[in-house]
């Protein structure tokens, strides 16, 4: 006869009792981060933990995903925690949009960045380039380095999603030397 079973009704039921299983899960990992986070001065409340876990489950079936195992929010939560541009008045909010961004260029990207790449290059360009700014992260940055990766651009395999921006990056960056060097030349004429 197989493995195969017969899903009757209540084989639904089934099914959103382990989510709610997974999410209850889900929130008690959440929380115990703070353990780690709380010397950033970065602590979740039960209440915005939940809030996460909620925003997870809507954005993955925003963008069509399915995770199994643990989710992505931890590993988010460890790789922003003590970046310069994240306060505890905004730290749930900031994890929603990382949140979203991630599961949108996981999406953007054909799925050949791994978690790990992706992370990686969310992190440097939020503290880098986007000085924290999000909106240029996911607008710029992102949409830059995915458009590469869907047409074939395969560097990052090699650096781990290091150091990748700026080889795409058509921007003119400020240059701190070069600005004291012209400022020293009009004082000083």
């Amino acid at each position: 006869m197989g493995n195969s079973k017969e899903i009757k009704g209540d084989g639904v039921q089934d099914f959103y009792e382990l989510m709610k299983v997974r999410d209850k899960q889900e929130l008690a990992a959440v929380i115990s981060c703070n353990e780690k986070t709380e010397r950033f001065g970065l602590v979740l409340s039960e209440e915005k933990a939940g809030e996460l876990v909620q925003a997870r489950n809507t954005s993955l079936k925003k963008h069509r995903r399915v995770e199994f195992g643990k989710g992505i929010l931890e590993e988010l939560i460890f790789a922003f925690c003590d970046s310069e541009y994240i306060s505890q008045d905004r730290y749930a909010e900031t994890l929603m949009q990382l949140q979203e961004i991630f599961y949108e260029f996981k999406n953007e990207s054909g799925d050949k960045l791994t978690d790990d790449e992706l992370i990686t290059f969310m992190r440097e360009q939020f503290d880098s380039v986007c000085e924290g700014d999000l909106d240029y992260l996911a607008g710029t940055c992102l949409t830059i380095f995915s458009s590469a990766v869907r047409a074939g651009y395969r560097g990052y395999e090699k650096t781990g999603g290091h150091n990748e921006f700026e080889k795409f990056d058509e921007v003119k960056r400020w240059d701190k030397d070069l600005y004291l060097e012209v400022l020293r030349e009009l004082c000083w004429s």
